[in-house]
């Protein structure tokens, strides 16, 4: 139920417990990294270098401190909306992990000292215990899935690489990396930092398909109360016919897209058809280009972070937040229209092609 698995899915989930913890520390600190290590002995280390906080409530606000989290359902683990990443699927916090997992031992180094606590199957074996001096701010939680819970405790480098590369390219800033010290002939490792977001995820999406990457990705960011939210948003057209278009809510795949996908789709069309009129490249007895024709050969991330995103059905792959479809997709339109006018050889190919291919369809 926690995790909706016990086997390789749900052992991956108490990964990404740890990590949106870990994601949201440094996203509130405004930058810093997150390390993750899976070691030669079956274990899970992540680490981080956000603001943390002690293991006991805190003074100032009375909010859980890391022993409640880790032994608490209810505790509050993090603040809601769009300040954070939502990385975990059913959200249940470090609990979660603790719960499931043989062994745990949780470190935080905060107000000059390195405190330590260690758990067995989600039980407390002794209060945290001072033991030493620490310089900065830093907390370490390492587990050991139970291996009479879960069907396979050996985790996957490349599944765990693709979503912290994923995480990366969705919060600008956040360094995340990953070390595995399990193979014998010695430790691999990637790092992921990419300064320009969903511009670089673009790119990456468009080297990865193998077609012709033109320079020019087109990607703007922007803050709207209307939608109480944030949108990134990044496109190019490119060589290819095939459509590569990828949503995320707060920092989560919605692979059945939404109102956001659905603004897009709307600010995409209507500065093309502008553009394709006001050029005379469509006459008035042209119908306006259908998705289908714009969509050919165009790459995009759609990224929003919203305060009270509200999803459809169960599984959050489809944004329901009526609001978001009109402000994504006048932003998208007056953006890629004003880039149009100025970059005019670039707007002439791209645009062409797509009238061209209403001509020939």
């Amino acid at each position: 139920m926690w995790v909706g698995s016990t086997g390789e899915r749900g052992l991956h989930h108490l990964v990404f417990e740890v990590v949106g913890r870990a994601v949201n520390q440094v996203l509130a600190g405004r930058g810093g990294s997150v390390d993750v290590t899976l070691t030669p002995d079956g274990g899970v280390r992540v680490s981080d270098d956000g603001p943390g906080g002690p293991f006991e409530a805190a003074r100032e606000t009375g909010g859980p401190g890391l022993e409640a989290l880790l032994t608490s359902f209810c505790a509050e683990s993090e603040p809601s909306g769009r300040y954070i990443a939502d990385v975990a699927h059913f959200g249940g916090g470090l609990f979660v992990t603790n719960a499931l997992s043989s062994r745990l031992t949780a470190e935080v180094r905060c107000e000059g000292l390195r405190r330590v606590q260690e758990y067995a199957r989600g039980v407390a074996l002794a209060p945290p215990a001072t033991v030493g001096p620490a310089s900065g701010s830093r907390t370490t939680i390492a587990f050991w899935p139970d291996a009479e819970i879960f069907e396979t405790t050996r985790y996957s480098f490349a599944l765990l690489a693709e979503r912290f590369r994923q995480l990366a390219f969705l919060n600008r800033g956040l360094r995340m990396s990953l070390t595995d010290e399990r193979p014998a002939g010695g430790s691999r490792a990637v790092l992921f930092r990419f300064p320009d977001g969903v511009r670089d995820f673009v790119a990456a999406l468009d080297a990865e398909a193998g077609a012709a990457l033109h320079p020019d990705v087109i990607g703007f960011e922007r803050e709207d109360p209307r939608m109480a939210g944030t949108m990134e948003v990044a496109l190019l057209w490119g060589g290819s016919r095939e459509e590569r278009v990828r949503s995320f809510v707060n920092s989560r795949a919605t692979a059945q897209g939404g109102t956001h996908v659905d603004g897009f789709r709307d600010g995409v069309a209507a500065a093309v058809t502008a553009y394709a009129r006001k050029s005379g490249l469509l006459t008035a007895a042209d119908p306006d280009p259908g998705a289908d024709r714009i969509g050919e050969g165009l790459t995009a991330v759609v990224s929003v972070k919203l305060e009270r995103p509200e999803f459809l059905g169960a599984t959050h792959g489809l944004l329901g937040n009526t609001d978001v479809r009109a402000c994504v997709g006048e932003a998208v339109r007056e953006y890629l229209g004003n880039w149009f006018e100025q970059q005019p050889d670039r707007a002439a190919e791209v645009v062409g092609r797509i009238v061209r291919g209403i001509h020939q369809g």
